[in-house]
């Protein structure tokens, strides 16, 4: 007994001693097989990142396990990702392992994959990978495939599926999916049992119908997989919390499928109808009192293909039904709706849907509805009727919806409409059928995205069949009033087929504060300077023309009044015609487009008439980088600018992009040396005038603009009786390069001074000129003055020589030579070793002319 004991402790410890090197022994080979079984046999690049053998995972059977398993497609869906999974698990029998060829694969599992299925516009499909025998490498030997699915179990966990048909415009999306299979697929007919449960989103043509609803199936289906016919047997589905019984079959043929599907609610209690709403807004059901019937119920039986779908016939319906949450103080009743999809034909075209006897009522508050949508594939006729009244606050007392601000005011609407899409299109408007009306009253909103509450006293919209006609718009928010009236051609097209929204309206307000609609931007500047902050956009749908009358506009600092003018909203773009409106004291004038289609954009045309000019300066920030000298200025100007450029994502101009010019006239303006640096240093230059006591009269400058430096043209303006010539540049950082020359009364060198040069040229010099060179340079807070002394006095000198030759007639003798040195006194000069009588008579005289320019130019006149 002890040597049997031990003979079976041995033979134990062997088989031990195997399961654990078999993986290793066998793991090499194995993925070989793998490897070229998947190039064989699949015309796709197949990738993982590691591959497990194990024999205790799924013991008794072993398990071979991919890590990061890839399925990338080639031409024509090339880069395209058709399979992902974190995880794939292969499940087998251990003597799989010994097997020369083959593996029979007995369980699959599959772990947070991604499945992406597409199907292009020409039909061709990213999951048709297989290779066909003759394209493979190498074919299995008659018999024998390189994997047989002996499976008896398979599962699919936490994953995601896309499918997108681009051709029929269908988008498909199942998240959170979970699905488990369990059934002998080694025999012909057998029953599968499986579990499902996902969320699920659908789009059709654009229009989204499903998101994120929360669907789960049960179903037990009878697989013959040599007729490929597939029969529901026991069968539950939960959509939302709407539970469904279904029975009928799938069969699929080589040309076409075979549907044959009937479902039904397994109860009518009208909770089923609120089980309908998606899960983001149904809330739970739980303790909901209902009242009346709800009944869905449907039939899809037919053939399938590119030509047909299944024959239709459902139908919901409820009558005389209520409900009441238990948490909520109103509660919805007289509750009906008749609600019908139906094809006779299996032709798409011969869908059509009818809602009829859609009613509710809330309160005393009662709503009708009906309608009906047919040809839905050519010409849609939709046929709409609308009637009843609406409190809106009552919406969030009857029904738990998540709203941001709770809603105010009454909706009333007497509204029918019939109409084909063709018409829309085309914009026949002619044969559009509509007539009724909508009025918004005591409307109250507020938001994070609005600054200010919002109030609308009332809003009323007629619909004819040329246009829809806004008769009355009053609204109020912050310190803002506006009203408005106009029409819009086509909300029907705007509504239904994706046209843009045209109208036209006139506006007036008393008090309009585009403030009152901003918010205030809480991005940092890390995020705002990235690309995915948000930019201003004019929206694309709006083709609007306003017409706008205001008594008072503000916007930041500045304060329009009497503003007049329209704008126009299209394509992105808000073109603005004819503004005027009184500023700064004066008038202005704006004509110009913004865009925002591509990148931000302006085109502008601005003219200032007799405004104030310390005004302009201090509230516009384009002034203050155009003519940064306004600074010191104090009086009244015109100017006419032409400027466009770039604009920034929250459409404010980029100063380096600007191109344009100016047409700049001061008519008066007293100067005030006090206000800016570049004006005071000038001051401090000259002694023989006083800027302060300076005014610029009948100033005319032609500016241009070009990639953010300002240049003039060569001009001159006076400073009372001095004349200023000027030429030069600056930039927007208001950094200059000017040069200015100062033509200087005699007068204003002083009785002294003007004494002495008098003598010196022997005349009167009351109607002599002094032409002073200065550049200008750094910035106009730090600006760097240069006073070219040396061409002043080459100036007056040469002057002084011309009026001496007036004066003799001659030339200039030995004996004026004297006789002006005496008169100055003779002696050396300062900055010369020659003497006064080895030198020329001009440099004599220039010599005397620069002792006297020094004494006004070198020092401020003592008071």
């Amino acid at each position: 007994m002890k040597k049997a004991l031990k003979i079976i402790g041995v033979v134990l410890l062997v088989i031990i001693i195997a399961l654990f090197l078999t993986p290793i022994l066998f793991k090499g080979s194995i993925e070989k097989m793998v490897k070229k079984t998947a190039n064989d046999n699949v015309n796709a690049q197949v990738e993982w990142s590691s591959l497990d053998l194990s024999l205790f995972r799924n013991f008794p059977n072993a398990s071979l396990s991919l890590e990061d398993v890839c399925v990338i497609n080639k031409a024509p869906f090339e880069g395209d990702t058709l399979v992902y999974a974190k995880e794939f698990d292969l499940a087998m029998g251990i003597m799989q392992l010994f097997k020369d060829e083959g593996l029979s694969i007995d369980q699959i599992y599959l772990n947070e994959a991604f499945i992406n299925v597409k199907i292009d516009s020409l039909g061709n499909t990213n999951y048709d990978i297989a290779k066909t025998s003759e394209s493979s490498e190498t074919s299995p030997a008659k018999g024998e495939e390189p994997f047989q699915l002996n499976l008896n179990h398979y599962e699919i966990n936490s994953s995601k599926i896309n499918y997108l048909d681009e051709s029929g415009k269908i988008f498909l999306k199942l998240k959170d999916f979970n699905h488990t299979g369990d059934g002998d697929f080694t025999a012909s007919v057998f029953t599968l049992e499986t579990h499902t449960d996902s969320k699920i989103s659908f789009d059709f043509d654009g229009t989204n119908y499903l998101r994120n609803n929360s669907i789960v199936l049960d179903a037990d289906l009878e697989m013959d997989l040599e007729n490929m016919k597939f029969t529901f047997l026991d069968n539950e589905a939960v959509v939302n919390q709407l539970p469904l019984e279904f029975e009928g079959y799938v069969q699929v043929f080589e040309d076409y499928n075979d549907i044959d599907l009937q479902f039904s609610t397994p109860s009518s209690d009208f909770k089923n109808f609120l089980a309908l709403i998606p899960e983001a807004y149904a809330s739970n059901l739980d303790g909901v009192n209902t009242t009346g019937d709800f009944q869905l119920e449907g039939l899809i039986k037919g053939r399938v293909d590119e030509q047909y779908i299944p024959k239709l016939d459902i139908s919901a319906s409820s009558s005389n039904a209520s409900f009441q949450y238990p948490d909520l103080p109103k509660k919805v009743e007289d509750i009906s709706l008749n609600l019908e999809i139906k094809n006779e034909t299996g032709l798409v075209d011969d869908t059509f849907i009818n809602f009829n006897d859609v009613k509710f009522r809330i309160d005393e508050d009662r709503f009708v509805g009906s309608g009906s949508v047919k040809n839905l594939t050519s010409n849609m006729l939709i046929d709409l009727k609308a009637d009843g009244r609406l409190n809106l606050a009552n919406i969030s007392k009857a029904y738990p919806v998540d709203l941001e601000q709770e809603l105010s005011g009454f909706l009333d609407a007497d509204l029918t409409a019939n109409f084909d899409m063709n018409s829309i299109e085309r914009e026949a408007y002619k044969n559009v059928k509509a007539n009724g009306s909508m009025k918004l009253s005591k409307f109250d909103y507020a938001s994070p995205e609005l600054a200010k509450p919002l109030h609308i006293e009332v809003a009323t919209v007629d619909f004819t069949t040329d246009a829809v006609r806004l008769n009355n718009f009053e609204m109020t928010a912050g310190s803002t009033d506006l009203k408005m009236t106009g029409d819009l051609t086509n909300l029907l097209g705007f509504a239904f087929s994706d046209q843009a929204l045209k109208g036209s309206f006139n506006a007036t307000s008393n008090s309009f504060d585009v403030a009152d609609f901003m918010v205030e931007d809480e991005v940092t500047s890390e995020t705002a300077s990235s690309s995915s902050a948000e930019a201003i956009k004019i929206p694309g749908f709006l083709d609007i023309l306003l017409n706008f009358d205001a008594k008072s506009v503000k916007y930041d600092n500045l304060t329009l009044k009497n503003a007049k003018g329209s704008l126009a909203l299209k394509d992105e773009k808000a073109v603005l015609n004819n503004v005027n409106a009184d500023i700064f004291g004066g008038n202005i004038k704006l004509d110009g487009i913004v865009s925002t289609a591509d990148s931000p954009n302006f085109d502008m045309k601005l003219s200032l008439n007799t405004i104030k000019i310390l005004e302009a300066f201090q509230q516009m920030e384009l002034v203050k980088g155009l003519a940064p000298i306004a600074q010191a200025l104090n009086g009244i100007a015109s100017s006419e600018i032409a400027l466009k450029g770039n604009l920034t994502r929250d459409l404010m101009p980029i100063y380096t992009s600007l191109s344009g010019n100016a047409l700049a006239k001061i008519i008066s303006a007293q100067v005030e040396q006090n206000k800016m640096p570049l004006v005071s240093n000038l001051n401090n230059q000259f002694q023989f005038f006083d800027f302060d006591k300076l005014k610029v009269n009948d100033l005319i400058a032609k500016l241009k603009f070009e990639d953010g430096a300002i240049s003039t043209e060569d001009f001159d303006f006076k400073l009372d009786d001095v004349n200023v010539m000027v030429s030069g540049s600056h930039n927007f950082d208001n950094t200059m390069n000017y040069n200015l020359k100062f033509n200087v009364p005699a007068k204003y060198f002083g009785d002294e001074v003007g004494g002495k040069l008098a003598q010196l040229s022997d005349t009167d010099i009351s109607e002599m000129n002094v032409a002073v060179p200065v550049s200008l340079s750094g910035s106009f807070k730090n600006p760097k003055i240069q006073v070219n002394t040396q061409n002043a006095i080459q100036s007056l000198t040469q002057k002084l020589i011309e009026v001496q030759k007036e004066k003799a007639k001659q030339t200039i003798t030995d004996k004026a030579g004297e006789q002006i040195n005496k008169l100055l006194g003779g002696g050396k000069s300062k900055d010369s070793t020659a003497t006064d009588s080895t030198k020329t008579k001009e440099e004599v005289l220039k010599d005397k002319v620069k002792d006297i320019f020094g004494g006004f130019t070198n020092k401020k006149k003592n008071n």
